[in-house]
Protein backbone atom coordinates (compact mmCIF):
# COMPACT_ATOMS: atom_id res chain seq x y z
CA UNK A 1 0.00 0.00 0.00
CA UNK A 2 2.73 2.46 1.13
CA UNK A 3 6.21 3.29 -0.40
CA UNK A 4 8.61 5.47 0.27
CA UNK A 5 11.45 7.09 -1.52
CA UNK A 6 14.17 9.00 -0.60
CA UNK A 7 15.96 11.78 -2.78
CA UNK A 8 18.78 13.72 -2.07
CA UNK A 9 17.63 13.00 1.69
CA UNK A 10 18.20 10.51 4.07
CA UNK A 11 15.11 8.40 5.72
CA UNK A 12 14.51 10.11 9.43
CA UNK A 13 15.84 7.74 12.05
CA UNK A 14 12.60 7.93 13.83
CA UNK A 15 10.33 7.01 10.92
CA UNK A 16 7.80 4.16 12.17
CA UNK A 17 6.91 3.14 8.67
CA UNK A 18 4.81 -0.04 9.81
CA UNK A 19 2.96 2.17 12.05
CA UNK A 20 2.34 4.74 9.93
CA UNK A 21 1.23 2.54 7.17
CA UNK A 22 -1.32 1.50 9.72
CA UNK A 23 -2.61 4.73 10.32
CA UNK A 24 -2.93 6.26 7.09
CA UNK A 25 -4.90 2.56 6.13
CA UNK A 26 -7.04 3.83 9.43
CA UNK A 27 -7.83 7.05 7.87
CA UNK A 28 -8.50 6.70 4.75
CA UNK A 29 -11.36 3.92 5.65
CA UNK A 30 -12.47 6.20 8.26
CA UNK A 31 -12.96 8.74 5.71
CA UNK A 32 -14.92 6.11 3.75
CA UNK A 33 -12.25 5.46 0.99
CA UNK A 34 -10.78 2.24 0.15
CA UNK A 35 -6.74 2.20 0.59
CA UNK A 36 -4.86 2.28 -2.35
CA UNK A 37 -1.30 2.60 -3.44
CA UNK A 38 0.42 5.23 -1.50
CA UNK A 39 3.54 7.28 -2.33
CA UNK A 40 5.80 9.08 0.46
CA UNK A 41 8.86 10.60 -1.46
CA UNK A 42 11.04 12.86 0.90
CA UNK A 43 13.35 15.49 -0.49
CA UNK A 44 15.06 18.71 -0.49
CA UNK A 45 13.59 22.00 -1.04
CA UNK A 46 15.21 22.79 -4.16
CA UNK A 47 13.82 19.35 -5.97
CA UNK A 48 10.39 20.02 -4.73
CA UNK A 49 10.46 24.06 -5.81
CA UNK A 50 10.99 22.08 -8.88
CA UNK A 51 8.55 19.99 -8.87
CA UNK A 52 6.05 23.07 -8.02
CA UNK A 53 7.37 24.88 -11.18
CA UNK A 54 7.23 22.29 -13.65
CA UNK A 55 4.01 20.80 -12.56
CA UNK A 56 1.70 23.55 -10.88
CA UNK A 57 3.61 26.88 -12.08
CA UNK A 58 4.36 27.54 -8.96
CA UNK A 59 7.30 29.54 -7.93
CA UNK A 60 7.67 29.29 -4.32
CA UNK A 61 8.33 26.57 -1.46
CA UNK A 62 6.16 24.22 -0.23
CA UNK A 63 6.17 21.36 2.83
CA UNK A 64 4.26 19.34 0.31
CA UNK A 65 2.36 18.33 -3.12
CA UNK A 66 0.01 16.09 -3.03
CA UNK A 67 -0.28 14.03 -6.73
CA UNK A 68 -4.00 12.05 -6.45
CA UNK A 69 -4.71 9.09 -9.18
CA UNK A 70 -7.96 8.58 -6.64
CA UNK A 71 -10.48 6.82 -8.77
CA UNK A 72 -14.08 5.01 -7.98
CA UNK A 73 -13.08 6.00 -3.74
CA UNK A 74 -9.97 4.06 -4.26
CA UNK A 75 -7.31 6.70 -2.20
CA UNK A 76 -3.89 6.39 -4.69
CA UNK A 77 -1.63 9.61 -5.14
CA UNK A 78 1.71 10.64 -4.23
CA UNK A 79 3.23 12.50 -1.31
CA UNK A 80 6.04 14.80 -2.08
CA UNK A 81 7.15 16.32 0.69
CA UNK A 82 9.94 18.62 1.76
CA UNK A 83 11.83 17.47 4.92
CA UNK A 84 14.21 21.04 4.48
CA UNK A 85 10.56 22.80 4.64
CA UNK A 86 9.00 20.69 7.26
CA UNK A 87 11.66 21.41 9.47
CA UNK A 88 11.81 24.70 9.03
CA UNK A 89 7.96 24.33 9.59
CA UNK A 90 8.57 22.74 12.88
CA UNK A 91 11.00 25.55 14.06
CA UNK A 92 7.95 28.16 13.25
CA UNK A 93 5.49 26.74 14.07
CA UNK A 94 7.71 25.50 17.51
CA UNK A 95 6.34 22.01 17.26
CA UNK A 96 8.94 18.40 17.28
CA UNK A 97 9.75 17.85 13.63
CA UNK A 98 8.81 14.09 13.83
CA UNK A 99 5.14 15.47 14.70
CA UNK A 100 5.32 18.42 12.00
CA UNK A 101 6.22 15.51 9.24
CA UNK A 102 3.91 13.31 10.51
CA UNK A 103 1.08 16.54 10.69
CA UNK A 104 2.04 16.94 6.64
CA UNK A 105 1.73 13.35 5.85
CA UNK A 106 -1.40 13.27 7.06
CA UNK A 107 -2.57 16.59 5.06
CA UNK A 108 -1.58 15.09 1.97
CA UNK A 109 -3.84 12.02 2.53
CA UNK A 110 -6.68 14.36 3.55
CA UNK A 111 -6.58 15.74 0.88
CA UNK A 112 -6.46 12.95 -1.26
CA UNK A 113 -9.69 12.04 0.71
CA UNK A 114 -11.41 15.35 -0.74
CA UNK A 115 -10.18 17.72 1.87
CA UNK A 116 -9.47 21.44 0.92
CA UNK A 117 -7.39 23.98 2.54
CA UNK A 118 -8.09 27.34 0.60
CA UNK A 119 -10.91 28.66 2.38
CA UNK A 120 -10.93 29.29 5.77
CA UNK A 121 -13.44 27.24 6.69
CA UNK A 122 -11.96 24.66 4.60
CA UNK A 123 -8.70 25.95 6.40
CA UNK A 124 -10.54 25.23 9.54
CA UNK A 125 -11.57 21.26 9.01
CA UNK A 126 -7.64 20.19 7.54
CA UNK A 127 -6.13 21.79 10.66
CA UNK A 128 -9.01 19.72 12.95
CA UNK A 129 -8.58 16.75 10.50
CA UNK A 130 -4.84 16.53 11.01
CA UNK A 131 -5.57 16.67 14.65
CA UNK A 132 -7.41 14.17 15.40
CA UNK A 133 -4.94 11.42 13.28
CA UNK A 134 -2.10 12.82 14.89
CA UNK A 135 -3.57 12.76 18.05
CA UNK A 136 -4.57 8.97 17.26
CA UNK A 137 -1.02 8.07 16.01
CA UNK A 138 1.04 9.59 18.77
CA UNK A 139 -1.27 7.92 21.29
CA UNK A 140 -0.18 4.42 20.03
CA UNK A 141 3.10 5.34 20.82
CA UNK A 142 5.14 8.30 21.51
CA UNK A 143 6.74 10.50 19.06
Amino acid sequence: MISLSLIEVKKPSFLRLRELKNCLKGLIISEGFIPGDLSLVFCTDEYLLKVNQDFLQHDYYTDIITFDYCENGKIQGDLIISLDRVLENSLIEKTRFEEELYRVIFHGTLHLCGYKDKGKNDILLMRSKEAQYLKRFVSRETI
